[in-house]
């Protein structure tokens, strides 16, 4: 996967908009940004290191392929999901995992014995409107 297309998946997953990014790089204005994101240019060491702590991810991810990381096909709420998830520290991730496979062991049980009822409601008969004689 290009760089370009890494930071694409990136900035979608994450929100930024162009001028987010270059106001976060050092040296980096929105027509450069711009470039980078249609595989125009190649940003530098520096501008790739910055792009990794704003993004969240390791340096050497923005290089390698991360096609199975950010795949495009996932929906907008997998990606906040995601980017949610990322901003957590590795404790408060570790317990939201826990949560996670708990959830989904329990929805592989009989979900439709599980899931919470609600009684029937009675409705009240509808009321006519009366003709003036």
């Amino acid at each position: 996967m290009s760089i370009g297309n890494t930071l694409r998946l990136l900035t979608k997953a994450t929100g930024l908009s162009v001028t987010d990014l270059a106001t976060a790089i050092p040296r980096a204005g929105v027509n450069t940004v711009s470039a980078w994101l249609k595989d125009e240019k190649m940003p530098g060491r520096d501008q790739i290191d910055a792009l990794a702590r704003t993004f969240g991810v390791p340096t050497g991810a923005l290089l390698a392929e991360l096609a199975s990381t950010f795949d495009p096909t996932r929906t907008k709420g997998e990606h906040s999901l995601l980017a949610a998830y990322r901003a957590l520290n590795t404790r408060q991730q570790g317990a939201l995992l826990e949560v996670a496979r708990s959830m989904a062991a329990g929805a592989g049980a009989g979900d439709a014995d599980d899931a919470p009822t609600r009684p029937a409601r009675k409705r009240a008969p509808a009321k006519r409107a009366r003709r003036k004689a």
